[in-house]
Parts: C-alpha cells; structure tokens; sequence
C-alpha cells in the first residue's frame, strides 16, 4: 500500500469529490446550497492543491486556499481509502503545506469540522491545530461545526530557508514541473 502526494489535478479532484465518503459528502452538503463534484474540484484548485494516492488511486483531496491577506482556509476531504492516506498528508502537511502557506505569510489557518465529523475532528487535533469554538447552526440546516486554526506563532519555528527548498520541492512533486493544477505527466518521485 503505497501514498503518494502530487499535485492536484481537475481530473483527479473530480474523482475523489464524485466518491466522497458519507462524512464528508455531509459536511460539504451543509455549507453549500448546491454543488456538484466537478464545482467542488474546481474550487479546491485555488491556492496550494494537492491529492493523495494510494496504490495509484486519487483516494483524498487537500490544500489551503489564501482567503485575504494574512487568512488562509485549510481543507480535506476524500473517499472511504482516505483514512489509510491520512499518515503520508499529516507528514506531508508538516514537511511541506504548512511551510509554503507560512512563507506565503499566512498570519492564521482556519478549519472549519462537522462536529459529526469524529475522524476529522481527531486529525485536526493531531495536525496541531487549536480547537477555538463550536459554530452552532453553521450549517445551513443548523449543523453544528467546530472552528480549529493555527497561528503563525505554531509555525514560527520553520526557516525561511527551508520552507524555500520545500516550495521548490513541492512544485515538482509530480517529476515533470507542472505545479499546482498543471496536467499529469512523469512518474512522481
């Protein structure tokens, strides 16, 4: 069982949101009046992208997306092999995601979780992020949904040197340069 991160395509965005599993077809349904998987796919290529396969597979979606100067919103989401990809995004999230959106000059990250969402709600927890307050009726049928962020002192520790190289790392994760949403090609390495 091999996780690969790459970056994130239209086309694999569009597979993994048209097989979403139940929790986060949830919790995407809620915050959004209509949406369909190729909307949903397109939206998440803002910012930084990317996808995580398993064994060849797009199996989960997940980036950060600049909201205004300084605000950056996380997000994830996936099919029901998303949890075995869990491992290789948490490290690949502490290696390289949370670096770039820091030396983007991020001032905080805001996620927002179902409170149904318990798996999403432990990995929040487990990436680092700070459980600041339940939003009661967030959800426009009045889902409940914690707010959990990171702030730029949770990140102050990274060199800019280093997260420089991580970029640059990053932008050739798939072995051919095509960045963030660029067609697939090459083997990634």
């Amino acid at each position: 069982m091999t996780v690969r991160i790459i970056p994130a395509t239209l086309r694999d965005l569009s597979y993994i949101a048209a097989n979403l599993r139940p929790e986060d077809r949830a919790e995407i349904a809620c915050q959004l009046d209509q949406w369909s998987p190729a909307l949903l796919a397109l939206t998440a290529l803002q910012g930084f992208a990317y996808v995580a396969e398993l064994d060849g597979n797009p199996e989960a979606g997940f980036g950060a997306a600049e909201q205004r100067s300084g605000l950056w919103i996380a997000w994830s989401w996936g099919t029901r092999r998303m949890r075995r990809c869990v491992p290789g995004i948490t490290g690949f999230f502490h290696t390289v995601l949370g670096p770039q959106v820091a030396a983007r000059g991020a001032w905080r990250v805001e996620a927002r979780a179902l409170a149904t969402n318990e798996l999403a709600l432990r990995w929040l927890g487990r990436l680092g992020a700070t459980q600041r307050c339940l939003l009661p009726g967030y959800g426009r049928n009045g889902e409940d949904f914690f707010l959990y962020d990171w702030t730029r002192e949770g990140w102050n520790h990274v060199p800019v040197a280093k997260t420089t190289g991580t970029e640059a790392a990053a932008a050739n994760a798939d072995g051919a340069g095509q960045g963030h949403a660029g067609a697939r090609g090459g083997i990634a390495g």
